[in-house]
Formats: C-alpha cells, sequence, structure tokens
C-alpha cells in the first residue's frame, strides 16, 4: 500500500495512510514494519507507569531465581506494540475498535529482542446501520526475530468506506 496524498491547495499536499474498508481483502495478510527493538529501559518504565508490581518485570535478582533466569518484558507492552505496529495498515482510518478477542502469549520476550507484527484480515462486512462504514476483523500475530511466535490476537474494527474517512474532508 502506498503513501496516498491529496492536494489540499496549488503544490500543496496532504499525506493519507491507512485503508478504507474497500481495501480489506479476506486472506490478505500485512507484515507490519518497522520491527521493534525492546530495550529494558522500555520495559521497566511501562511496568512502573502501568503500576504493575510484579518483580518479575524489573528485579533483575528476583527474576533469576524465576524458571525465566531474566526479567520478562511486560506482555501489556508487548501487545501495546504489537498493536501500534498494525495501525498504519488496520486502523489508521479506523472510527473505532470494535473489540478484542483471544489474546494468547505463547512465548516470553526479553530485553534485547527485537519484535514483528502481521495481520491477516479474518472478515470483512459493511455496517448494518452505518452505510458509509464497514467492518473488518484481523488477527494480529506478533514474532521475534528469530521467527518465535510470542502473541496473537483479534480485533474488529469499524473503518470508514472510501471517501468518508475524517482526512478525506476539506475542512480537515
Amino acid at each position: 500500500m502506498a503513501v496516498e496524498r491529496k492536494e489540499v491547495a496549488e503544490q500543496r499536499y496532504r499525506e493519507s495512510y491507512g485503508r478504507y474498508f474497500e481495501d480489506f481483502v479476506v486472506g490478505d495478510v500485512y507484515e507490519h514494519r518497522p520491527g521493534r527493538t525492546l530495550t529494558e529501559y522500555d520495559n521497566i518504565s511501562f511496568t512502573l507507569l502501568t503500576m504493575n508490581t510484579h518483580p518479575l518485570h524489573f528485579d533483575s535478582h528476583y527474576a533469576s531465581h524465576s524458571e525465566f533466569g531474566k526479567p520478562l518484558v511486560n506482555s501489556a507492552l508487548t501487545l501495546a506494540i504489537v498493536a501500534g505496529m498494525s495501525v498504519s495498515d488496520i486502523s489508521q482510518k479506523a472510527i473505532a475498535n470494535l473489540g478484542w478477542n483471544d489474546i494468547k502469549l505463547t512465548a516470553p520476550v526479553y530485553a534485547g529482542d527485537t519484535i514483528y507484527a502481521e495481520s491477516e484480515v479474518l472478515e470483512t462486512r459493511e455496517s448494518r446501520s452505518r452505510p458509509t462504514q464497514g467492518i473488518v476483523t484481523v488477527k494480529t500475530t506478533g514474532k521475534k526475530s528469530d521467527g518465535t511466535v510470542f502473541m496473537t490476537y483479534e480485533r474488529t474494527v469499524l473503518v470508514p468506506k472510501r471517501g468518508h474517512a475524517v482526512d478525506d474532508r476539506a475542512e480537515y
């Protein structure tokens, strides 16, 4: 998907990211880039910011006595980053997230791991109550750079049809 641009004045253009409802095809898989290398700082800051007091995320001595042997990256952080990676492909134009289902955490993630994400379009349907919008469901998968899947989830978003997004409006 190329970045779209819209002329807003003579020799002046505004970039536009994301997909319209019509752009989603069941079975298509979008590889989200760039990836992200997670740091110890990311993990500790997020963990403490969100008031997660489990020492497995920020106490190396405690974590060294666990089955993992070192601190784990907070799974809420990996979920947030994987979701963020998918925005430009899945929900940049979305009106709303309608739901998150079946979140699975299948492998540990550590500081220093580089993660990537991809999303497969599972279902599309026109909204019954909003004729200028459609509903898209995707399955998103988080993978480490070695190919290990560490997370999957399904997300459903309400997406505008072409010509009905906020960034299609002249006053925006």
